[in-house]
């Protein structure tokens, strides 16, 4: 019988609903409820279970998952909650099936993300313990020196956040403007990292994550081919992809 049970968010994942880690937001925030009732943080359904989100019911999967490149414009916040944010990424794509960025690309960003409507990758992709890789070509307000390549290359305390930055590679394109490929994802690193030598961020694309490349006009997007999707699953098929997430520690911490 325990064979048929499966974790809510990953129940809530497979569906295609949202991410296990977004799942486990809403689970913390009482918005889910299974049989009508809010479950813990843990429970599992089983087979016959209704389970609902904001009183929607969701269903078990019955159709292929979607994989999505879009090349983001300036000024597309990666949100799904389009209730808050008008310009959110969710409303600019309109897709007619429900999907959510992998990732996060700041709204004065532009270039690659991936978005899809499957909730089990998503934290396999972001995990920055798997070293992924995510490029992008950044252009800066003065003249770029050796010395600002060898410290960018070399990792940087960002004090906001209490983090070094991993060493990363780091290449020079012209007198303003360079390519960097992280394999860590703090919030806005690359502005932090050039903020700390006093350098300011003009322009900021990321052109690559993984294998998958940047290559459809600006605002519009395509789907992965079975290529790209085989190579990326073979990158991420040791990475863990699940995690205790912070909100079910903290009810542990209260307990």
């Amino acid at each position: 019988m325990s064979d048929n049970l499966t974790r809510l968010n990953k129940y809530l994942s497979e569906a295609g609903y949202c991410s296990r880690r977004e799942a486990d937001r809403l689970i913390d925030a009482g918005r889910v409820t299974i049989n009508d009732v809010v479950p813990e943080m843990g429970t599992k359904v089983a087979s016959g279970d209704v389970v609902k989100v904001d009183g929607e019911v969701i269903g078990e999967r019955k159709e292929d998952f979607v994989y999505l490149a879009f090349n983001k414009p300036v000024g597309i916040v990666c949100t799904t909650d389009t209730r808050v944010e008008k310009d959110n990424i969710i409303d600019y794509i309109n897709y007619p099936k429900r999907i959510f960025p992998i990732g996060r690309l700041d709204k004065p960003s532009e270039g690659l993300i991936l978005l899809t409507d499957d909730g089990d990758i998503v934290n396999k992709i972001l995990r920055a313990s798997n070293n992924h890789e995510k490029e992008y070509v950044v252009t800066v307000d003065k003249p770029i020196s050796q010395t600002f390549i060898e410290r960018m290359a070399g990792g940087i305390y960002i004090e906001e956040l209490g983090k070094y930055t991993k060493k990363c590679d780091v290449k020079k394109i012209d007198k303003y403007t360079f390519t960097i490929i992280l394999t860590q994802g703090l919030n806005r690193q690359i502005r932090r990292m050039c903020e700390y030598l006093n350098y300011e961020v003009q322009t900021l694309k990321r052109t690559r994550i993984m294998n998958i490349k940047l290559d459809v006009s600006l605002g519009k997007y395509r789907k992965l081919t079975e290529a790209e999707f085989k190579t990326m699953s073979q990158l991420i098929s040791n990475s863990k992809k699940t995690f205790e997430p912070k909100q079910q520690q903290h009810r542990k911490n209260r307990r």
